[in-house]
């Protein structure tokens, strides 16, 4: 009899631990109007002994990102129910990038990655969810759900919606940042309007992310390797068997995390983002990584600064021949099995923490133990003994320019130092307007300031002044620095993040045309070629614009957004 009571509060507690958040909104005579409310969305009385599970889908017909994430959702939600939970599905927001990209609306873009994040908290700490499962496609979804999942620090996987499908142009494999450099090409006259249109009308075949190692795949990838995804759910095609099966597959993965009390901060850890720096250096993936990253550890509660970019870029060689700077698409790399033997070889190698947990309720190095080898000859992925850069491509710089930091993507192609004449703007339109029209030359520095998270606001990402370059031809000649940032898509001898940036006072906000700028990767320094107490003279005289909006979304984000070397949160002046 004692034994049968023992037995019978060990019971209890594990289903208390398993319901902790869905026992109080549903549990008990007094809740009868919450359950009455959930009968009607679908509950059945059996439902409210299980374990609740929020299903945060970011589906949209506003971009091909995330068109096909309810189908996605649904599967997920199959797998919970299968496995003994009650799963619930709701949405949150998301933006395009790429139709935004150049207009004012893309001063929104860095923004719904905050509101994404507290809409899933927001949701999920309201009804009581003792899991979640949150399904990405687009740019700012993947750390946006991965903040909230940090914040929320339940039980919880993230699923990646999935990689496009290149387009196909004059026998050519196209995607949208095809389309970018096309018109730095028609405005250099060499496309015609009928060949541009035909390219438009083909480069985004359909449902999935971008299809480059640009900023989607990038943070895809970061994740997986962090442990918060299952195996290869970064490396798949959005429309595909294998997604459906990995959405299943998150959905029984939840409620196994659930039973053993393995939370989002026993997974996020130094460590394991040590592992998601090393995996997209690998790639050769993002700047955007370095903010997005530094944002989500700011969320799980883990120290990590930019100068650990730098220190794991230094040991870790670029493997991938990846769009933007290298040859193929990410649908590729799905082809020849994924990302997961390129972290088996770096776990091999020693480059990796095989000892990371993982939601598949395993360590990494379990994971990985019986991960498949690339087949013979392909060239996606190179091996060590002939890398496409012995080191990181992201490249942290300091100098007079950038006191706190900037971060340049330097896939040596381009070459590892720049000097050149500044050629200053005020905003990313009349950049793209001087480049087109003939007025940047070769040897300038590019410099688009007032583009800063406070500043823009919003931090806008810079692919169409960017791909202007590369189709007009200098690629190799110009260099554009700036206190925005880049998408995915672009490359070319291009620095952002500079901080502090053009609103606060910082250096770059008293360049002149005609000022020497150097970018040196091998020093790893940024610099105004003027004498200190000329900075100085330019600095006392300089004054903070006004702010562009007063009242709405951006008003508040510019009034408590942290700096972009610091993650671009806009929490970090409320902790305790």
């Amino acid at each position: 009899m004692k034994e049968t009571k023992t037995m019978n509060r060990k019971v209890k507690a594990k289903k208390s631990l398993e319901r902790a958040h869905s026992a109080v909104v549903v549990d008990g005579p007094e809740r009868a109007p919450s359950r009455a409310m959930l009968y009607a969305v679908g509950f059945e009385r059996k439902d409210f002994h299980r374990s609740q599970i929020g299903i945060a889908s970011t589906w949209a017909m506003v971009t091909p990102c995330n068109m096909h994430i309810n189908v996605l959702a649904k599967s997920v939600c199959a797998g919970v129910d299968r496995s003994g939970g009650k799963a619930v599905e709701f949405n949150t927001i998301t933006i395009s990038d790429g139709i935004s990209m150049g207009t004012e609306g893309m001063k929104y873009s860095l923004v719904s990655r905050e509101v994404i994040a507290d809409s899933i908290e927001t949701v999920v700490g309201c009804e009581g969810f003792d899991g979640v499962v949150a399904i990405g496609g687009c740019d700012k979804n993947m750390p946006g759900c991965l903040i909230g999942l940090a914040r929320l620090n339940r039980p919880g996987v993230f699923v990646y919606g999935g990689t496009i499908l290149p387009g196909c142009f004059e026998k050519q494999d196209v995607d949208i940042v095809s389309c970018f450099e096309a018109v730095g090409q028609h405005a250099n006259n060499q496309m015609s309007d009928r060949k541009l249109a035909q390219l438009e009308a083909c480069a985004i075949p359909g449902a999935g992310s971008c299809g480059g190692m640009y900023t989607a795949n990038t943070m895809a990838s970061a994740i997986e390797a962090l442990g918060m995804s299952l195996p290869n759910s970064s490396a798949q095609a959005a429309i595909s068997q294998d997604k459906k099966k990995d959405c299943e597959a998150a959905g029984k993965a939840v409620m196994n995390l659930l039973k053993r009390g393995i939370r989002p901060r026993d997974i996020m850890t130094k460590k394991a983002f040590e592992n998601a720096i090393t995996v997209v250096t690998a790639l050769g993936g993002s700047t955007n990584a370095v903010l997005h990253l530094l944002a989500m550890a700011f969320a799980a509660d883990v120290k990590l600064t930019i100068d650990d970019f730098t220190r794991i870029g230094k040991r870790t060689p670029v493997l991938a021949d990846l769009k933007p700077s290298g040859k193929y698409v990410m649908a590729a790399l799905v082809n020849i099995g994924g990302t997961v033997p390129l972290m088996k070889m770096l776990l091999d190698k020693g480059l990796l923490h095989g000892d990371c947990m993982t939601v598949t309720g395993k360590t990494l190095a379990e994971n990985l133990k019986n991960a498949p080898k690339y087949p013979a000859g392909q060239e996606i992925i190179r091996g060590f003994d002939n890398p496409i850069k012995k080191d990181g491509h992201l490249v942290v710089l300091y100098g007079n320019l950038a006191r706190t930091g900037a971060v340049a993507k330097i896939s040596g192609k381009e070459g590892l130092k720049f000097s050149g004449k500044a050629i200053c703007f005020e905003s990313e339109e009349t950049a793209l307007q001087a480049i087109l029209k003939g007025k940047v030359k070769k040897g300038h520095v590019i410099v688009i300031r007032s583009e800063g998270p406070k500043g823009g606001p919003g931090m806008r990402e810079m692919l169409s002044p960017t791909g202007a370059i590369m189709g007009k031809g200098l690629g190799k000649d110009v260099a554009l620095i700036t206190d925005g940032r880049f998408s995915g898509g672009s490359h070319g001898f291009v620095v952002g993040h500079v901080t502090p940036e053009a609103y606060e006072g910082g250096p770059i906000a008293i360049v002149k045309n005609g000022d020497t700028i150097t970018i040196d990767a091998e020093k790893r320094e940024l610099n105004l070629g003027v004498p200190a107490k000329e900075i100085a003279a330019r600095l006392k005289k300089w004054k903070q614009p006004k702010p562009r909006y007063t009242r709405g979304v951006l008003a508040k984000y510019a009034a408590t957004v942290s700096s972009a070397h610091l993650g671009a949160v806009t929490d970090l002046h409320i902790q305790p």
